[in-house]
């Protein structure tokens, strides 16, 4: 096991034992039993359903092979190029129509994967940093991530869920007023945290495994410069009608955070284009690619 997977373990312990503990506070053991049975079918149902309910969330439409806009065949064949050179099933592949360039993966596992660009990625990036984009959300897939992701935001609205439900309780379960409004505050804030942590960690490793399977840290590095400058400065409506899934695209897509803190679903940009430097032995400062800022099919 390894340590990131160990600390996402204990995260994800962590914050299971935060809903039981509110569980408990409000109905004692047996509201522990019904809050850990209540997290387990809610967590098998996102099990199952995740992918479609993202993908529809965001009104993504799968790529046919019929397609007949060369920039979407283009695509759709470097996602299957890059799958095969990761030794991974090939994924459902989506094009997500915004003109905000971003992307992200779902599903429960490889063999059940989807991975979706937005029409705003493939406009704005060369090809080469496409290819990188989407290795990165291989990686996700490759390293389950998506399931962790999914279980760890169906928790998390889970326990704000269970904390605002105390509410109605007032003074009369176990914490008493007092209790229950720091329940309410805090405990939002600590799924928030947990949240954060395991989708911060998971950004780097997804970041240096991408960068391995398409084989140019520089490509992915290149493309988190420009997705970084865009997403600032364009609106994502699916995304701001969803931002419970904002964790799961490879810039946040609700606003351009920069400061690596507490509650940022994403690290620092700049510090993951310095780790990408770091894998390519290059300190020299990002460049396009040869078809220049808007790609081959701008």
């Amino acid at each position: 096991m390894t340590g990131n997977t160990l600390r996402t373990f204990f995260l994800l312990a962590g914050m299971t034992a935060l809903f039981m503990g509110i569980g408990y506070m409000l109905g004692g053991a047996g509201g522990a039993m019904i809050a850990l049975v209540f997290a387990a079918g809610m967590n098998l149902f996102a099990w199952w359903n995740s992918a479609d309910a993202v993908l529809r969330m965001h009104g993504a439409r799968e790529i046919r092979v019929d397609e007949r806009d060369q920039r979407l065949r283009q695509y759709a064949s470097d996602v299957k190029a890059l799958a095969f050179k990761a030794q991974m099933p090939e994924p459902r592949i989506y094009v997500i129509d915004t003109d905000q360039p971003n992307a992200f993966a779902t599903g429960r596992d490889p063999q059940h994967a989807a991975v979706a660009a937005t029409s705003g990625l493939l406009n704005r990036l060369n090809r080469e940093e496409v290819q990188g984009v989407m290795a990165h959300e291989l990686a996700h897939v490759k390293n389950r991530d998506t399931l962790t992701m999914t279980v760890t935001a169906t928790l998390a609205g889970a326990i704000g869920m269970l904390a605002n439900f105390a509410l109605f309780f007032g003074g009369n379960n176990r914490a008493g007023l007092l209790g229950t409004i720091a329940l309410m505050i805090f405990a939002p804030m600590a799924a928030m945290l947990v949240q954060s942590a395991i989708s911060r960690s998971r950004e780097y490793e997804a970041d240096r495994v991408g960068a391995e399977i398409h084989g140019n840290p520089m490509a992915l590095a290149s493309a988190l410069e420009k997705i970084e400058r865009s997403a600032r400065q364009t609106v994502n409506e699916q995304a701001e009608r969803n931002p419970a899934t904002a964790h799961m695209f490879i810039i946040n897509p609700l606003n351009g955070q920069r400061m690596d803190n507490l509650f940022s679903t994403h690290p620092d940009t700049a510090n993951r284009i310095d780790q990408l430097r770091k894998m390519a032995g290059a300190a020299a400062p990002v460049r396009s690619g040869p078809w220049g800022p808007r790609g081959p099919w701008g």
